[in-house]
C-alpha cells in the first residue's frame, strides 16, 4: 500500500485528540453528576449496560476519521495486469531422453502437464507461441491468442531423437521477428529440456543473441541422475541425465532465470510462476473510493449507535 498525498496522513492525529476530549468530557460529565438517593434501586430494575455498548459510538467514530483521514492520503494498491502485446514461446526438448518415467509418468508427459497449467494461468491478452526440438526442429507454433490451437500443439508431442537446443532456440527467436523484421516487445522464451546439446548450433551463443535483444530465457532442467531409457534392439539402457549447468548458462546469457526440478509437480508449479512474471505487471491503483465508503458507514454507524444508546451523537 503506497499513498499519493502522504502529507494528509497527518489528519491521522486527530483520532488521538478526539478521542482525548471525549474522555474529558465524560470524566468532567461524572464529576458535576447530581446524585440521587433513588438512582441505585433504579439501575437495579433498568439492569447494567455492557461496557462494549457503551464505548461502541466513539470507538466507531474514531474508525471513521482514520479511514477518511487515509481517503485524503489517496491510497494505492498494487495490483497485477496483463502486458500489452506480450509474446512468449515454449521451447520443449522431445529427444528420446523425454521418455524416461524418474519423473512420473514420464518427463514428456510431465512437460505437456506443465505447459497446459501455464497457458490455464497466463492472461487471455497474452501471445503464446511454441517450438519442439529434438535432432532438429520439429514443430514450430507462432504465438497467438488461440489457447486451443497451442494446446493442441502441446498434445501432439511425441519423444524422439537427439537434442538440438541452440536449432530450437535459434527458431523461437525468428517467431518474435514481425514483417519489417523488428521484435514485438516485450518478448520471452520458457525453455523445458532433459539433457546435453548433442547436434546443431551451441544454445549459449543464441542465448547472448537473445540477451542482445534484451528476450530473457528462462530455463527449466527436467529429470533426475537416476534417468534411463531403453534404445536399440536389443534393449539396452541408457543413462540420460539432466545438465541443469548449460541451462544456467543459458539463463543467465540471456538475463533470464534458471530453475532445476526433478517432479511433474514442481515443474507445473514452476511454469505457473513464471505464467504471472511473464504475462503480468505490477501497477498502482488508487483505491480512495474504498476508504471514503468505509468511512461514510463508520461515520453513519457512529451516528446511529450514539442516538439509539445516548439519545445524541457521539
Amino acid at each position: 500500500m503506497s499513498f499519493a498525498a502522504p502529507l494528509y496522513l497527518l489528519g491521522l492525529l486527530v483520532v488521538p485528540l478526539a478521542l482525548g476530549a471525549y474522555a474529558l468530557a465524560q470524566r468532567r460529565r461524572r464529576r458535576f453528576a447530581v446524585r440521587h438517593p433513588g438512582v441505585p434501586a433504579l439501575v437495579e430494575l433498568v439492569g447494567s449496560t455492557p461496557l462494549w455498548r457503551r464505548y461502541l459510538p466513539p470507538a466507531l467514530f474514531a474508525l471513521a476519521l482514520a479511514t477518511l483521514a487515509v481517503a485524503l492520503a489517496r491510497p494505492e494498491a498494487t495490483v497485477a495486469v496483463p502486458v500489452e502485446r506480450a509474446s512468449v514461446v515454449l521451447v520443449t526438448d522431445i529427444s528420446g531422453s523425454m521418455r524416461a518415467t524418474d519423473v512420473d509418468p514420464s518427463r514428456l508427459a510431465a512437460a505437456q502437464e506443465a505447459a497446459r497449467t501455464f497457458l490455464r494461468r497466463v492472461p487471455a491478452e497474452l501471445r503464446v507461441g511454441a517450438v519442439s526440438f529434438s535432432s532438429a526442429t520439429v514443430s514450430v507454433q507462432r504465438p497467438t491468442q488461440d489457447r486451443e490451437g497451442v494446446e493442441a500443439f502441446i498434445e501432439d508431442l511425441v519423444a524422439d531423437g537427439g537434442t538440438a537446443t541452440g536449432d530450437g532456440l535459434s527458431d523461437a527467436l525468428g517467431l518474435f521477428d514481425d514483417e519489417e523484421g523488428q521484435k514485438q516487445p516485450p518478448a520471452a522464451i520458457v525453455l523445458l529440456s532433459d539433457g546435453k546439446t548433442t547436434l546443431g548450433r551451441d544454445p549459449v551463443e543464441v542465448a547472448r543473441e537473445a540477451g542482445k535483444r534484451r528476450i530473457p530465457i528462462y530455463t527449466a532442467a527436467l529429470g533426475t541422475e537416476e534417468g534411463v531409457v531403453t534404445v536399440g534392439p536389443y534393449g539396452q539402457r541408457l543413462q540420460v541425465p539432466p545438465d541443469p549447468e548449460t541451462m544456467r548458462r543459458i539463463a543467465r546469457e540471456s538475463g533470464g532465470r534458471a530453475y532445476a526440478v526433478d517432479q511433474a509437480e514442481e515443474l507445473s508449479t514452476v511454469y505457473e510462476r513464471l505464467g504471472r512474471r511473464i504475462g503480468t505487471k505490477p501497477k498502482k491503483r488508487e483505491v480512495t473510493p474504498w476508504f471514503a465508503a468505509g468511512g461514510m458507514v463508520l461515520l453513519v454507524g457512529a451516528a446511529g449507535s450514539g442516538l439509539r444508546r445516548f439519545g445524541r451523537l457521539p
